[in-house]
C-alpha cells in the first residue's frame, strides 16, 4: 500500500472518522494489517458498517490490495452484514463507497467471491454491475486455511 494511503488510514483510525460515508451508512476503519502471509503478502483493511440512523454497527467490509493465490479464492472485497440490517443494501452501499480507496491503491478491478447459494450476495453483485467470471472450484488448503466453502463464483468489480 502506498504510504500516503497508509498514514490516511492510521489517522481514520486513531480519531475514528469515517473512511466514506453516504446517507445511510458510514466506514470507519477497524483495522490495518500490511503484507499478511496468509494473504500472500497483501494488504488489508478492515472496515465497521455502520447505521448512521442509529449509530450502530450493522457489519463489516475488507478491502484486500495485492493478488496472490489466496485472493482467487477469497476476492478482494468481502463483506458480511448482520442479520437485522440485511435488505437494506448496506454491503452494496460499503462496497461503492470503497471504490475511491481501491482505485487510490492502484486496482482497476476487483474480484468479489460468494457462495453458490448465497443468493443475497450475488444479487449484490448483481447491482454493483459486476461481471461473472466463473464458479471455481476451492482447493482443500484454502477450504481449511479461511473455512470457506468447497465452490466460489467469482465476479469482477470494475473500479472505473
Amino acid at each position: 500500500m502506498k504510504p500516503s494511503l497508509f498514514r490516511k488510514l492510521n489517522i481514520l483510525r486513531f480519531l475514528r472518522m469515517p473512511f466514506a460515508e453516504d446517507d445511510a451508512i458510514r466506514l470507519r476503519v477497524k483495522s490495518i494489517l500490511l503484507s499478511v502471509p496468509e494473504l500472500g503478502f497483501a494488504d488489508s483493511i478492515t472496515l465497521s458498517i455502520i447505521e448512521k440512523r442509529r449509530g450502530r454497527v450493522a457489519g463489516e467490509i475488507a478491502l484486500r490490495i495485492g493478488e496472490s493465490k489466496p485472493l482467487y479464492y477469497l476476492g478482494h472485497i468481502g463483506y458480511h452484514v448482520d442479520l437485522p440490517y440485511r435488505g437494506q443494501h448496506f454491503a452494496m452501499r460499503a462496497c461503492a463507497l470503497s471504490c475511491p480507496f481501491l482505485r487510490k491503491a492502484g486496482m482497476r478491478y476487483a474480484v468479489i467471491t460468494t457462495d453458490e447459494d448465497n443468493h443475497p450476495s450475488i444479487r449484490t453483485c448483481e447491482r454493483l454491475g459486476c461481471r461473472f467470471e466463473s464458479t471455481v472450484d476451492v482447493p482443500l488448503w484454502c477450504v481449511n486455511e479461511f473455512h470457506i466453502s468447497r465452490r466460489k463464483r467469482r465476479y469482477i468489480f470494475d473500479l472505473a
